[in-house]
């Protein structure tokens, strides 16, 4: 029998590239979608990640929070190592032994009736939309074509062409018109222009709890109460774009737990995958979701068993309540550091749970400048809209490693 020789791509890892070549490669073959900061992470563990050179870095963008769970969490691994040598895929054009058990577990987290498997958070997003559409048409009676779906300035769902359609971020959506219609935007957090908005044609309200994107922006408090009470007064769906801010990011399950809200639709991804793999879904009751029909709406990877499996036992770690509170106490850590660090380059802070948007003062330096300077204090972080940066460790963080953090902006911020 003869043995297997390593692949071309095998090799070429194996004779241990420097970053600098890594780099030059990745910036030579693929395309210029991203401005990476000058890092190349080969591995991780935990909170933790490695470069191709042996350097450690505190992982405080984990993902854009698909890594809540830390890198190579142990009980994630151990049930996708397990589905990996059973079965990976078959299509929804047959039933799964995973799928099932997956949606009900789901169901009964988000407690909803029903679960609808796609793969990344943008497709999920326009699954949301697609339902509120049908939805609309089918139990609301909107006049065909007429659909109209309420969104929020400032808002990030994704990158096709339907959802920069009603992005206000010129960057996502400069050169891709025309735009699909059926849109209207209303200033975040202002629900008297939200109410003044709707009118018969309005089939949904699209807004994330907190948006993730623009900085860890935290809407005015009862704000989340005023839109579902608008939903149920015209017949709206309420639609929580759950992405960044649910699975125990911010201290509870959903960020709208914190209004004690429960919106028509959530809509998940990033750690339901839990940084293994895409999984995405969105969950609401027969009501709404029965509004599907086989045909309808599909998707080849979408509810495959290795995404279910791997989806079930995140449902079932967030069920203990422990990254809930892992969430809360090292939050309320960081939070307190951060407030002692405001007035030394750092305008404001805002922060929920294990997750946060510092502010800095532009004449003193950028985004881009901070995160690159955390990067030579071993942090890994990202910037948005110029001179704000997001903090999301995964909730795996020791309370050393948030110290050790602190520490990293303090000396950022005070010694360049």
């Amino acid at each position: 029998m003869s043995v297997p020789q390593p692949s071309a791509a095998t090799a070429e890892h194996g004779r241990g590239l420097s970053s600098r070549d890594h780099i030059s490669i990745t910036e030579d073959w693929a395309a210029h979608n991203y401005h990476p900061l000058e890092v190349v992470v080969s591995s991780g563990e935990g909170a933790w990640v490695t470069d191709v050179e042996g350097r450690r870095y505190l992982d405080c963008l984990a993902g854009y929070s698909a890594l809540n769970f830390g890198h190579g969490h142990p009980r994630v691994l151990a049930v996708a190592h397990a589905q990996l040598d059973r079965l990976t895929l078959t299509s929804r054009a047959y039933y799964n032994d995973q799928l099932g058990l997956f949606a009900r577990d789901l169901a009964r987290l988000t407690g909803k009736e029903m679960v609808l498997p796609m793969n990344s958070g943008a497709e999920a997003v326009e699954t949301a939309l697609k339902v509120g559409r049908r939805w609309g048409y089918q139990v609301k009676g909107v006049p065909e074509n007429q659909a109209t779906i309420v969104v929020m300035d400032g808002n990030f769902h994704g990158r096709t062409t339907t959802i920069v359609s009603f992005s206000t971020d010129e960057d996502a959506r400069t050169g891709y018109a025309p735009f699909t219609p059926g849109f209207r935007v209303v200033p975040y957090g202002d629900a008297t222009a939200l109410e003044a908005a709707i009118d018969d044609s309005v089939v949904a309200v699209l807004l994330e709890p907190i948006q993730g994107e623009s900085g860890v922006v935290i809407p005015p408090e009862g704000f989340l109460s005023q839109v579902r009470t608008i939903c149920d007064t015209h017949q709206v769906l309420m639609v929580a774009d759950e992405i960044q801010s649910g699975l125990a990011r911010t201290g509870e399950t959903f960020a709208c737990d914190h209004e004690g809200v429960v919106p028509d639709i959530y809509v998940l991804g990033k750690a339901l995958g839990a940084g293994l793999y895409p999984v995405s879904a969105i969950t609401a009751d027969r009501s709404v979701l029965g509004v599907i029909t086989p045909g309808s709406h599909g998707s080849t990877f979408g509810g495959n068993p290795l995404a279910a499996a791997i989806g079930r036992e995140v449902v079932a770690m967030l069920e203990t309540g422990e990254f809930q509170e892992r969430a809360r106490e090292r939050g309320e850590q960081l939070a307190t550091g951060l407030a002692d660090l405001v007035g030394l380059g750092l305008l404001r802070v805002r922060s929920r749970g294990l997750w946060a948007g510092l502010d800095l003062d532009p004449r003193l330096m950028t985004g881009r400048d901070m995160c690159e300077r955390l990067l030579a204090r071993q942090v890994l972080a990202k910037d948005t809209h110029g001179s704000t940066i997001r903090l999301a460790p995964p909730l795996v963080a020791s309370r050393e490693d948030i110290e050790f953090l602190l520490d990293a902006i303090k000396g950022a911020l005070t010694s360049g």
